[in-house]
């Protein structure tokens, strides 16, 4: 199969070894499937915070573009840039705990009613975001996934979803630094990144329903 210019990868999938530039639709589609899934799932009452949801999500989302990966945890040990993720045989039992820990810290914030809520949402969430990533439990579509959990957590609150911008080069230049500072236990980059998706979802919403806080962005 010949390359065009500028191409330089191909993947098996399964509609046959095709191009990055036929490829890029196609997860565009699959990110609207998991959307979706989350949507439909959220209006019936289930957003369960579990490692089998978070396969399922993945399955629904590249399942039908990856047969071989869709919904599976990844069965080799991988490196993400300057990352080193735990072992592969690790990722079950991590996933669990990880699951378990959502739960109890979903417990246990305050209420939207206390002036410390938005902040520990914001906590909450950036630890929420890089704990997944720092497993990288599936082969590929991580950060997609991750991202969905976030709106997962903020759908469960009763709350907006919001949308971490890194598609840009400079967006995710700085949400790949906030994950690395993260690595080291450090997450006030990460939590302004939220902080920032939570505001732009606010004004967003505000100047659709005509809400004060909507205009200031004008």
């Amino acid at each position: 199969m010949a390359k065009r210019v500028g191409e330089t990868s191909y993947k098996e999938t399964a509609f046959g070894i095709i191009p990055r530039s036929k490829l890029i639709p196609l997860e565009i589609e699959g990110i609207r499937r998991a959307w979706d899934f989350v949507v439909k799932k959220n209006g019936q009452g289930i957003l369960p915070l579990t490692s089998r949801f978070m396969r399922e999500l993945h399955r629904v989302g590249f399942g039908w573009i990856f047969p071989d990966m869709g919904g599976k945890y990844r069965t080799v040990d991988v490196t993400v840039s300057q990352h080193v993720p735990p072992k592969f045989f690790q990722v079950p039992q991590l996933m669990e705990e990880f699951s378990k820990d959502l739960r109890m810290r979903m417990k246990h914030l305050p209420s939207i009613e206390q002036e410390t809520f938005l902040v520990e949402v914001v906590s909450f969430l950036a630890w929420a975001h890089h704990r997944f990533l720092w497993i990288h439990p599936f082969t590929d579509y991580n950060g997609r996934i991750g991202r969905l959990l976030n709106n997962i957590i903020l759908l469960r609150l009763g709350l907006p979803p919001i949308e971490l911008k890194v598609e840009t080069p400079t967006g995710r230049k700085r949400y790949i630094d906030a994950l690395r500072s993260a690595d080291q236990h450090s997450y006030a980059k990460l939590e302004r990144i939220i902080e920032s998706a939570i505001e732009e979802s606010a004004r967003e919403i505000g100047r659709a329903t005509g809400d004060v806080y909507g205009s200031k962005g004008k």
